[in-house]
């Protein structure tokens, strides 16, 4: 006995009986009534969302016997011939088992001949993307001008894979996932008209299973019916899927709530008799959170009912606690594969939950209170701070200098005892002032505090020992010194170097001099060529001495003779280096 599986024998054949695509299928629709219909076509989606269901419907729609149309009739022979799979027009190519260019150059040879019955000779080319890189090269020019008898249907689970030339190349579609509440609709309509009883519990445990694919919806309801024997129930579902009784998760969130962990292991070892899939709790364990927060924080959205005891966890649980526990779901879930079992694994999870689970209702936290002070701790304290008083007025006696018109220090009372207060604050003894010390160096003369630059020699000296860096320090060796008084260093700059002297490295440079000559100094500039040396004309000339002192010594050495007078040996110019001694 032949056996239509339910996902062929439910195939959508018209576009009205398409679940969901509405986007895709409104667009094709248009470009029907219209006559826009372009050459090359890519649906792009998960397995089992209709991309290759809306290509036939879409072959179809071009080459019914009764005209072009968004509605094809479905009784003609060309609409018979591509539900049955055999219309000769319809070349439909697997890419996984034809990759090769040479399948590609056989496919572009008779793409030029006419189509034998319909109007228009249509490949389809399911998971194009596993073309090889040479047979997609192979194909661009003519997907770019195909003969006007021809049309491209491409169809793709993973579009990332493809040449962006030959995205360019067509109008692609996104095919989206099915949502539950499609998927159970589908079911429910296929098992009425299958005359087979279902619980709508069992319905929606398929549909969630599904996946938002709705031909793995259609296999698990297969396999739904073949295992219950004809009636769907959810118990027997639950069991042919592996799925946990939403009972148990229930039973799971309630421990936490109430704090019970020896009831939340006992109902963890209850569940490990089932050899459940650990992850596939986590999940739902998720799940459940998240409908209790939406219950939280959007009173009025409907969250459904089922085993789960929304109403209530929502009431008893806080908001805050509840979105903890979700991320430690999440976690728990991607961590199983790092435990030293699923089990365990799941355990620790819960255990972590119920490491912050609400404070039971009533329970306040402890503090350690300080011990009352009594009148002879008090008696002890006042003395002590007395005592410590004095010491510190003795102590600012001897620091401050001497002199005659001071008033004595007022004489300590005797101590009275009072109650224990904070502690008052000891006066400080002020440190003794260190005194200025001038820099190392030449003996500059003084005005008013602030040492002088009185020449050259001394500006350059300077220069090397203010330590400047970057465009500050070129700014310093570029500037030829001409006087300084009245707190004022003039600098001469040549016309060159103007650039230097922005207002932000004018003020380092008087920073870093005044931190060497102790005071504030200003700096100002004269443009014109420097009247005497910069650092920067002297290091070039010590450098330039250096270099020629190398030169010298190596041509002079004996050993470097000997090679040149007998061996012909030349020095190469510019080949020698003078050693860095610092």
């Amino acid at each position: 006995m032949s056996y239509l599986v339910l996902a062929r024998k439910w195939r959508p054949r018209r576009f009205a009986e398409l679940v969901g695509q509405e986007h895709v299928v409104r667009a094709l629709t248009n470009a029907l009534e219209t006559g826009r219909v372009h050459h090359a076509f890519l649906f792009t989606g998960t397995r089992g969302v209709g991309k290759t269901t809306i290509a036939r419907i879409f072959a179809k729609s071009l080459n019914c016997e009764r005209g072009t149309s968004a509605d094809p009739c479905g009784e003609c022979e060309t609409c018979k011939a591509i539900d049955a799979g055999r219309y000769i027009d319809l070349l439909e190519i697997d890419a996984a088992s034809n990759t090769g260019v040479d399948n590609v150059r056989e496919l572009i040879e008779n793409a030029q001949y006419m189509p034998s019955r319909g109007r228009y000779k249509v490949y389809l080319i399911d998971e194009v993307h596993m073309l090889s890189k040479a047979a997609f090269n192979a194909l661009l020019k003519t997907l770019e001008e195909p003969p006007e008898h021809v049309k491209f249907l491409f169809a793709t689970t993973d579009p990332e894979k493809l040449l962006v030339t030959v995205l360019s190349r067509c109008l692609q579609f996104n095919l989206k996932r099915l949502d539950e509440a499609q998927i159970r609709g589908q079911i429910a309509k296929i098992l009425a008209a299958e005359n087979i009883e279902a619980d709508e519990d069992a319905v929606a445990q398929l549909a969630k299973a599904a996946d938002g694919s709705l031909r793995d919806g259609l296999s698990l309801l297969d396999q739904a019916i073949a295992y219950t024997g004809g009636r769907l129930d959810g118990e027997a579902v639950a069991a042919m899927l592996g799925t946990v009784d939403r009972s148990r998760v229930q039973a799971l969130l309630a421990a936490l709530a109430d704090g019970d962990g020896a009831r939340l292991l006992d109902e963890a070892a209850q569940l490990a008799e089932f050899s459940p899939d650990w992850a596939s709790i986590l999940d739902a364990f998720a799940q459940a959170l998240h409908r209790i927060q939406v219950k939280q924080l959007v009173p009025g959205v409907d969250v459904g009912s089922d085993a789960i005891d929304v109403e209530t966890l929502a009431t008893r649980l806080r908001p805050e606690l509840v979105q903890l526990w979700y991320q430690m779901a999440l976690n728990g879930r991607r961590d199983l594969g790092y435990a030293p079992s699923p089990r365990s694994g799941f355990e620790m999870t819960l255990l972590r939950m119920l490491a912050f689970r609400p404070d039971a209702p009533g329970a306040q936290a402890t503090m350690p209170q300080p011990q009352p002070a009594t009148a002879h701790t008090a008696s002890q304290s006042s003395q002590a701070r007395a005592d410590a008083a004095a010491r510190a007025r003795a102590a600012m006696a001897e620091a401050a200098p001497a002199s005659p018109q001071a008033p004595p220090p007022a004489p300590v009372s005797a101590p009275i005892a009072a109650p224990v207060s904070a502690p008052a604050e000891m006066p400080i003894a002020p440190k003794p002032r260190v005194a200025d010390v001038a820099p190392a160096g030449h003996a500059y003369a003084s005005a008013a505090s602030t040492m002088l630059v009185t020449d050259t020699e001394h500006w350059l000296e300077l220069v090397a020992r203010c330590g400047l860096r970057g465009p500050a320090k070129l700014l310093a060796e570029n500037a030829a010194f001409l006087a300084h008084g009245d707190g004022v260093l003039k600098l001469s700059l040549a016309p060159e170097q103007e650039h230097l002297k922005s207002p932000s490295l004018v003020l380092q440079l008087c920073d870093a001099i005044g931190r060497q000559l102790g005071g504030d100094v200003q700096v100002r500039f004269e443009i014109g060529q420097p009247r005497g040396e910069t650092a920067n004309v002297r290091n070039a000339r010590e450098r330039d001495a250096r270099q020629s002192d190398a030169e010298s010594g190596f041509a002079a050495d004996p050993a470097i003779q000997r090679l040149v007078q007998a061996h012909g040996a030349q020095i190469v110019p510019d080949s020698i280096r003078p050693l860095d001694r610092s």
